[in-house]
């Protein structure tokens, strides 16, 4: 297994091929996660599915992740993130060219459980190198990975908007991308880190699980917020604020355009801040914004508060990943991958939750529920990272 020494420095050049290297593995998972969101309605067609049969497919991805996240920890600390890149990225990019080629429904759903666990694999070995990257750096650079994924979904959901591409042609390009950036860019990843407590007795094994128990549980707050955003944002605006429809999508462009630009500029101002006041900043920020679009439903005001609630939950998750690959006493894998399951589960329930309260008592005060729990990360959310950034 790759491990590096505790003394591994790498050269200038190294560092600077393993970063641009990571950023391309963060922009092809976007570019491959936003294809297969292209890809929906055209299996929709094709299938000739129901709304709930589909929401079948869709939730045969989410359990795909989250079955397997567990496993991919444990698989990735043997044989290493950069060999798990390569591995897992040939299966990602295989598995999405195969979506369009799927003849039956039922061995589509089969598919997209591995098309889950691939992205899984992935997104846990690329956050491992994100942390080996940003650690051998003397500036930050997580946040920068994280809009790459960002961009990337960007990229992907926009090759699905060419005239007379179609399906097919549309995986196959993000697909081949993928492939080609797994395969090349293994040589160029740096090896992984020896974990930074080697000891191996219960009590400091059961000690670094609790920590990252705890992570888990602030990153599943910040996911409910970020996840309930993406899915309710534009519902809002038209339901809520009662803007025009032509100003309906403008709410969710407004979310992710925050959320691309806070991680394109936090990691300048982290190096100025420091990890702990950007994330009490940043939680601040965002509970502002969504209070801002509860408390003045309007359309220019949503929107303005969604930008910025986006700005503010832009950097939540890059700093609780780099704090779990930094938990001393267990492999960064691992707690990566307890971490991203934690995240997963609020990215899930998160849309549910909201449309909860917001059966009960309105939209309106499911935002007032999203800007209080963004206030408990404000509050409360520093501390458990407090010894790691």
């Amino acid at each position: 297994m790759p491990h590096q020494p505790a003394c591994f420095t790498p050269t200038d050049t190294r560092l600077r091929r393993a970063t641009w290297t990571t950023m391309a593995q963060f922009f092809v998972n976007g570019a491959t996660f936003a294809t297969w969101g292209v890809l929906i309605p055209s299996v929709k067609d094709r299938f000739s599915l129901s709304d709930a049969w589909l929401s079948v497919a869709m939730l045969a991805v989410a359990g795909g992740a989250l079955l397997s996240m567990g496993r991919c920890g444990k698989w990735l600390a043997k044989v290493g993130s950069a060999r798990g890149l390569r591995l897992a990225g040939m299966l990602y990019a295989a598995a999405l060219l195969a979506i369009p080629l799927m003849p039956v429904f039922p061995l589509l759903v089969l598919l997209l459980l591995v098309f889950g666990t691939a992205m899984a694999a992935f997104d846990v070995a690329m956050s491992v190198q994100a942390a080996l990257v940003e650690n051998a750096r003397t500036k930050p650079i997580m946040s920068t990975l994280h809009a790459m994924f960002s961009i990337g979904g960007i990229a992907g959901a926009a090759l699905g908007a060419v005239p007379g591409l179609s399906p097919l042609a549309h995986a196959i390009v993000v697909a081949g991308l993928t492939l080609a950036v797994a395969l090349w860019g293994g040589r160029h990843l740096l090896p992984d880190a020896l974990p930074h407590d080697t000891q191996q007795h219960t009590d400091g094994d059961r000690h670094a699980r609790r920590m990252v128990l705890v992570l888990g549980c602030v990153a599943f707050m910040a996911l409910v917020c970020e996840g309930g955003m993406y899915d309710w944002a534009a519902v809002y605006m038209r339901d809520v604020a009662q803007s025009p429809a032509a100003w309906v999508s403008y709410s969710y462009a407004a979310f992710s355009t925050g959320m691309a630009l806070g991680r394109l500029f936090g990691d300048g101002i982290r190096s100025r801040l420091g990890g702990l006041r950007t994330l009490t900043a940043s939680a601040t920020l965002g509970a502002l914004g969504i209070a801002a679009a509860a408390a003045l439903p309007a359309p220019a005001t949503t929107i303005a508060g969604l930008l910025l609630a986006g700005l503010g939950m832009a950097n939540l998750m890059p700093i609780y990943f780099l704090a779990a690959a930094r938990v001393p006493g267990m492999n960064a894998a691992e707690s990566i991958a307890a971490v991203a399951r934690f995240a997963y589960v609020g990215m899930l329930v998160g849309p549910v939750m909201i449309g909860g309260v917001a059966d009960h008592a309105g939209l309106r005060l499911g935002f007032v529920g999203v800007a209080l729990v963004m206030t408990t990360i404000a509050l409360f959310g520093a501390r458990p990272v407090r010894r790691f950034i």
